[in-house]
């Protein structure tokens, strides 16, 4: 057996033996932006308890792994902070827990982060669907001889973003009087920020806002199978687009001021979805 795929059916076993429901959704939640869900009732752990390998903390990312059960039936499992590359953690660590919540059967993944804007129309708070990826960190967690049952070797990413997801997004968020955009995403390799040099060529390639995570992670789920949707707060216009530098206690307290209206977006998206999914078949 493939050394990864060991440790993911060592990760599940470990799961079911907490007695903890299976989720059919998974959340992740970007730097700052870890809101409040409701009670997970006893069902919480650090992320470092499912992992084959050590964890670094960086401020922002609490690494607490929830599992949400307020709908008897319909549990989330939500991940409140997420690794990234630029830790040090290689492609398929970094990936790891989004293919654990796929080997115990999730069949959507909802993921929040802070990004610059390239825009000059956009403000710091702003909401954003991502529709598209430009992955420009240079790594891809599918290198490498992976199992056959995780998915096909050329996986298809021309809709890596589920058009049905933004939909139901947007019919919230404007029933909830939100306001939010939809736009394409580059993710970077960090983690120092970009250059104005940068930033003008990643406006010139179609990019709305850049990044340090979610491309990855989208690519590693949609090779599994999962329906996916990733929502941008807008913490900082990049160089080039707004005046002044850019600052990570920038990003955070810009991601804290958006908190609410991300709170009751994600609060309703959840529960439609997971009513959604509680209806569907489970996966053989």
């Amino acid at each position: 057996m493939n050394p990864m795929d060991t440790e993911l059916h060592q990760a599940v076993a470990a799961w079911d033996e907490t007695g903890w429901p299976r989720p059919r959704v998974v959340l992740v939640s970007g730097s700052g932006l870890a809101v409040d869900l409701g009670d997970p009732g006893g069902r919480e752990s650090d992320l470092a308890d499912w992992l084959p390998f050590e964890t670094h903390q960086i401020e922002g990312h609490p690494l607490k792994v929830q599992l949400l059960t307020a709908d008897p039936g319909r549990p989330v499992l939500y991940l409140k902070g997420r690794l990234h590359s630029y830790q040090g953690y290689d492609a398929h660590q970094t990936v790891f827990t989004i293919r654990l919540a796929a080997k115990l059967g999730a069949r959507v993944l909802i993921m929040t982060n802070a990004a610059g804007g390239l825009r000059r129309d956009q403000r710091p708070g702003d909401l954003m669907l991502i529709r598209d990826q430009i992955n420009l960190t240079g790594l891809n967690p599918l290198r490498g001889e992976l199992p056959a049952d995780w998915g096909p070797r050329f996986p298809d990413m021309t809709e890596p973003y589920s058009g049905r997801l933004r939909a139901l997004a947007r019919d919230i968020a404007r029933d909830s009087g939100i306001r939010i955009g939809q736009g394409t995403y580059a993710a970077v390799a960090g983690p120092s920020y970009e250059t104005s040099a940068e930033v003008a060529m990643l406006r010139r390639s179609g990019a709305d806002m850049v990044g340090m995570s979610t491309a990855l992670e989208i690519i590693a789920a949609r090779h599994m199978g999962l329906e996916c949707m990733a929502l941008s707060v807008i913490t900082n216009l990049a160089p080039g687009v707004g005046s002044g530098g850019v600052s990570h206690e920038e990003v955070l307290q810009e991601g804290k001021e958006a908190s609410a209206r991300l709170q009751s977006l994600l609060a309703a998206l959840l529960a439609e979805v997971s009513l959604i999914e509680s209806k569907r078949r489970p996966r053989a």
